[in-house]
């Protein structure tokens, strides 16, 4: 496959770069069980993008949830408070710890919270504590206590090409320069961290299908978790959900050969892209 011109606002297959149409694309994604729609998250053009093919999918469906990356497990009753209406804005924000657990500005994802309040769908939490990701990374899952999991059950080990694409888009994980390449030992910690997000995620969408709390959960969640369907997708094919879609953004004008397996379908933003200023300078997860 060639590169092909990809026009602002259209949609192109994932795999082929087929030119998909709007309409029929949401009818067959509103028949999946769960559709991640990757993000960056600072970018506010990308989450219109999000809002915009939520509302595409409701129209097709009503029994939907939103999961988000932003929020660990903990914070659930909130949300459930925020959804019923029982909380403003500042409230929960406040409760949510939401300048604690994720520090991007709100502004980024208060239309996608008000879009689940107003048509009372479900918010779903799919993080874990932030500090179970550094012990993993640091100690192996096999080092931490059943009580101190997080609900969670170890991730299947990455495979080669998930290690390849990691090592390139990070460069050999933060802060780890010595290491040599995606199969280097070294780089093993940042692989770990990395799939506890996976397998958190993962974990928490398959509990809310099988709490039926909703048919079609939709994930809000950076796309170093889905690109080419490693990460979250392959964490859920592992869990026994194998009808997940993934759909993403992109700024390039030309789908090329090596984005050929990203996703099932790639959506042109028309630029350029609108950035938001992160509330704190202390690093949090990057994707």
């Amino acid at each position: 496959m060639s590169g092909i011109a990809q026009a602002p606002g259209t949609w192109l297959d994932g795999e082929t770069g087929a030119v998909l149409d709007h309409a029929s694309l949401m009818v067959h994604m509103a028949q999946r069980r769960v559709v991640l729609l990757g993000e960056t998250h600072d970018r506010y053009d990308i989450h219109r993008w999000q809002l915009h093919v939520c509302a595409g999918l409701l129209a097709h469906r009503t029994d939907i949830a939103l999961g988000f990356e932003m929020f660990p497990l903990r914070c659930q009753p909130v949300l459930d408070r925020w959804v019923d209406g029982a909380l403003d804005v500042p409230s929960f924000l406040e409760q949510a710890e939401w300048e604690t657990v994720w520090r991007f500005d709100p502004a980024l994802y208060l239309p996608l919270f008000h879009f689940c309040r107003e048509n009372r769908l479900p918010m779903l939490a799919l993080n874990c504590e932030r500090p179970l990701v550094t012990r993993v990374g640091k100690e192996g899952w096999d080092a931490i206590p059943e009580a101190e999991r997080d609900g969670l059950t170890p991730a299947v080990p990455a495979s080669a090409a998930h290690r390849q694409h990691l090592f390139a888009i990070t460069g050999g994980g933060r802060g780890e320069r010595s290491v040599a390449g995606p199969q280097d030992p070294a780089f093993d910690r940042f692989v770990r961290a990395q799939q506890t997000w996976d397998r958190a995620f993962a974990c928490n969408i398959a509990k809310g299908l099988a709490s039926q709390r909703a048919g079609l959960i939709l994930g809000i969640i950076g796309r170093g978790h889905m690109d080419y369907r490693h990460g979250t997708p392959f964490q859920l094919a592992e869990l026994g959900v194998d009808d997940t879609a993934v759909l993403l953004p992109s700024d390039e004008p030309v789908f090329s050969q090596e984005m050929g397996g990203i996703g099932d379908a790639v959506f042109r933003l028309p630029g350029p892209p609108e950035r938001a200023e992160r509330l704190s300078r202390k690093p949090i997860q990057e994707f």
